[in-house]
C-alpha cells in the first residue's frame, strides 16, 4: 500500500524501485499470522493465532451451514435439532394413513386425509373421511333428503328418519300430485301412450271437438269412469297401507329393542372377555389374503382389533394394522402396527398418562419347535397424545411402527397359516406415583410395627 502511494519510490529515501527489487516480507507475514484473534462466529469464544483461523472455521460448531431441507443457514451445533424438530421441511408421517410429507404440509394433509377420523355434521357419528360421502347418501339418519315424490311437485325436505312418516301422512297428497302430473302430460302430449297391461291412452280423446264443446265422447266417459274406479281403489289401498304401516312400525320398534338388547349383551360379553386378557392379547386376522389383494389393487387397508385390557382393573387398548400401498414413500409394502388407548371401565381409577412397556409380535406358526417370531419392544412416552386418557371411544392417535415388517418377510417363515395372521401384544404397565399425587392421592406413613 505504501509502495503504491509512493509511486514506485522508496517511502524512506525516495529512490525509484524496480519490480525485481521487490520481495515479500516473510518476517512481517509471520508477525501478522502469529497475532491472536477470536473466532468470528457468533457464540464461539475460542482465541487462536491468525494462521489457524481458516482451519478452525471448517470445524467450528458455531459456523453457519446450509440446511439441506429448507436451505436456510444455521449454526452447525444447532443443525441436528433444527432438522429433526424445527425445520418446516422435515419429514413426518401421517398417523392415520402413514403417508410421508413435509411438516409444513401436515396441516393441509390432515384436512384431506382419506383415513382421518371425522364427525358427521348431522348425526355426529365418527367415521374415516373416505366413508363420509356414502354415509351422507345412504346411512345418515338425520341428513336432509328430499321427498321421494319431489319429481311430482312435493317441495318437502326432511331428515332421512322422518321420510317414512311423511310418506305415510301425505299419501293422498302425493297421489293427487301424480294425477295432476299425468293430466298435464295428457293435455300436452299428442302421441298415444301405452300403459303396461292396459289399453293405450290417446290424449286427443280428452280434447273437446271444436264444433260442439258440450258433446262428450263415449271413450272419454269410459276413461273418466276408469279413473274414478282407480281413485276409489287408491283410497281403499291407502287405508290398508296405513294399517300395515302401523303394524310394521310396532314390529319395527320391537325389533329395534330386541337388537339393542342383543347388542348390549354382546358388548357385555366382549367386555368380559377383554378383561380376561391380563395384558396378553392375540389378534387373529382371518381372510388375510383379501387384505393383500386390496393392497395390490392400491386400495387402503386399515383394520382395528377388538379392545382388550391390561388387567382387572387395567387400561383398555386396541391394535391397528395398516398395509402400506406399493407407491407409499419410504414405507412401501410394509405392515404398520400401532397401539391405541380406548375408553375403558376403570379409566377413572387409573393414573394417566399410560406408562409401561409394550411388546408387539407377528407370530411364526411353524409346526416345529424352532419358531422365530417377528417382534419389537417399545416404551410408552407419557408426553404423547397417544397415551393420554381418551376423550372418545378410541384415541385417534396411535403409537407404534410404520415399518414394522415387510410383506416379503411374511414368505420367509410360516407367518400366515390357513389364511390367518396372528398378532400378539404383551403389555406390562408401570405405576407412576407422581400421577397419583396429581390426582389427589398422598401416601401416609405407617403407624408402626404390629
Amino acid at each position: 500500500m505504501m509502495i503504491r502511494d509512493a509511486g514506485h519510490k522508496c517511502p524512506v529515501d525516495n529512490e525509484i524501485l524496480l519490480e525485481n527489487q521487490l520481495f515479500p516480507d516473510n518476517f512481517a507475514k509471520r508477525e501478522i499470522l502469529s497475532l491472536t484473534v477470536r473466532c468470528p462466529n457468533k457464540g464461539c469464544r475460542l482465541k487462536m493465532e491468525l494462521r489457524h483461523i481458516e482451519e478452525h472455521q471448517l470445524q467450528c460448531n458455531f459456523s453457519c451451514v446450509e440446511c439441506p431441507q429448507c436451505l436456510g443457514f444455521f449454526q452447525k451445533n444447532q443443525m441436528k435439532e433444527h432438522m429433526t424438530q424445527e425445520c418446516p421441511r422435515r419429514q413426518v408421517c401421517c398417523p392415520n394413513c402413514a403417508t410421508s410429507m413435509a411438516y409444513e404440509d401436515k396441516e393441509h394433509h390432515e384436512q384431506h386425509c382419506p383415513l382421518a377420523n371425522v364427525f358427521c355434521e348431522y348425526c355426529n357419528t365418527m367415521l374415516i373421511r373416505q366413508q363420509m360421502p356414502n354415509h351422507y347418501d345412504n346411512d345418515c339418519p338425520t341428513a336432509p333428503v328430499p321427498c321421494t315424490y319431489s319429481a311430482f311437485g312435493c317441495p318437502e325436505k326432511m331428515q332421512r328418519n322422518e321420510l317414512a312418516r311423511h310418506m305415510q301422512e301425505f299419501t293422498q297428497v302425493h297421489m293427487r300430485m301424480m294425477a295432476q302430473t299425468l293430466r298435464s302430460i295428457s293435455m300436452t302430449a299428442t302421441v298415444p301412450v301405452s300403459f303396461s297391461n292396459g289399453p293405450s291412452f290417446e290424449p286427443a280423446l280428452f280434447s273437446h271437438p271444436s264444433s260442439s264443446p258440450y258433446e262428450c265422447n263415449p271413450e272419454v266417459e269410459n276413461f273418466k269412469e276408469t279413473i274414478q274406479q282407480l281413485e276409489g281403489r287408491l283410497v281403499r289401498q291407502d287405508h290398508q297401507i296405513r294399517e300395515l304401516i302401523a303394524k310394521m312400525e310396532t314390529q319395527s320398534i320391537n325389533m329395534v329393542e330386541l337388537k339393542r338388547t342383543i347388542r348390549n349383551l354382546e358388548g357385555k360379553i366382549a367386555e368380559m372377555e377383554a378383561q380376561q386378557c391380563n395384558g396378553i392379547y392375540i389378534w387373529k386376522i382371518e381372510n388375510f389374503s383379501s387384505l393383500l389383494k386390496a393392497q395390490e389393487e392400491e386400495r387402503p387397508v386399515v383394520t382395528h382389533s377388538p379392545g382388550f385390557y391390561t388387567g382387572k382393573p387395567g387400561y383398555k387398548l386396541c391394535l391397528r394394522l395398516h398395509i402400506q400401498l406399493p407407491n407409499a414413500q419410504r414405507c412401501a409394502n410394509f405392515i404398520s402396527l400401532f397401539v391405541h388407548t380406548m375408553q375403558g371401565e376403570y379409566d377413572s381409577y387409573l393414573p394417566w398418562p399410560f406408562q409401561g412397556t409394550i411388546r408387539l409380535s407377528i407370530l411364526d406358526q411353524s409346526e416345529g419347535p424352532e419358531r422365530l417370531n417377528h417382534e419389537e419392544v417399545m416404551e410408552a412416552k407419557p408426553e404423547l397424545l397417544a397415551f393420554q386418557r381418551p376423550t372418545i371411544h378410541r384415541n385417534p392417535k396411535g403409537f407404534g411402527y410404520v415399518t414394522f415388517m415387510h410383506l416379503q418377510a411374511l414368505k420367509q417363515r410360516t407367518f400366515v397359516k390357513d389364511d390367518t395372521l396372528l398378532v400378539r401384544c404383551e403389555v406390562v404397565t408401570r405405576l407412576d406415583f407422581n400421577s397419583l399425587r396429581r390426582e389427589g392421592f398422598q401416601p401416609r406413613s405407617t403407624d408402626g410395627v404390629v
